[in-house]
């Protein structure tokens, strides 16, 4: 798709800041063992536009930079003439744009092959909520989404169906992986780092014995007090994660 963003100063920085977040990001995935080789991916939406960035397929994440990151439409087009546009952008492309296009809140999109949440995924076995820090970050379990072939929008609609109207902002999907979502592309990888570290860790107290489940009136304070009251301020809260 052919978009003219020439002299559009405040998008082209918007845009541009997006291209290098995104970037940056997925150095987190490998310094957390989130992926490996090519594989997993961060998007970022574009504040204020129908656009978002994201990683080329099949390219080394030594070699990710600013300049290859791809911008695509909410139908998961690149948008041509742009840097990166001569690439294919990510073969779980159509996923991201279906979400963006349907959670208008969501800023951002990670997917991970890291090792608990892929094993969590292969059962098809939701995480249970079983210990404080799951409840903080997720508000409960983390859901399974259904089975679907990557390539088109299938993965996408099953995020959407699986976790709208959900407090967890993580999901496994079926036989797959993690997908997560956040505010922003900062926001997402957090969120896929603490499902991996949760994940690990509930497997782990299950090989000892049977799990304590937390009450659902713990889970609801301890979510309500850390996304409202933990940390900073609000206003700083949402400074860091813009």
């Amino acid at each position: 798709m052919n978009v003219n963003i020439s002299g559009m100063s405040d998008l082209e920085e918007a845009i541009q800041k997006v291209r290098e977040d995104v970037a940056a990001l997925h150095g987190e995935l490998v310094r957390y063992g989130l992926v490996v080789w090519t594989g997993g991916n961060v998007s970022g939406r574009v504040p204020g536009a129908d656009l978002f960035v994201i990683k080329p397929s099949g390219v080394s994440y030594d070699d990710l930079a600013p300049e290859n990151m791809i911008l695509c439409d909410l139908d998961g087009n690149a948008i041509e003439g742009t840097p990166g546009s001569e690439r294919s952008p990510s073969s779980d492309t159509a996923a991201h744009a279906y979400v963006y296009r349907h959670m208008p809140e969501v800023g951002g999109v990670v997917h991970t092959h890291s090792t608990y949440g892929v094993a969590w995924a292969a059962r098809g076995e939701e995480i249970p909520c079983v210990i404080t820090a799951m409840a903080d970050e997720f508000g409960g379990p983390i859901p399974v989404g259904p089975f679907a072939i990557i390539g088109d929008d299938s993965i996408g609609r099953g995020i959407v169906e699986t976790l709208r109207g959900h407090r967890s902002r993580g999901v496994l999907m079926q036989n797959h992986g993690p997908f997560t979502i956040g505010s922003s592309a900062k926001d997402a990888v957090k969120a896929a780092v603490m499902l991996e570290d949760v994940a690990r860790t509930v497997h782990i107290a299950k090989q000892g014995g049977d799990l304590i489940p937390l009450p659902q009136e713990a889970i609801d304070a301890l979510y309500d007090r850390y996304q409202n009251v933990y940390g900073q301020s609000s206003d700083d809260r949402r400074a860091e994660q813009s």
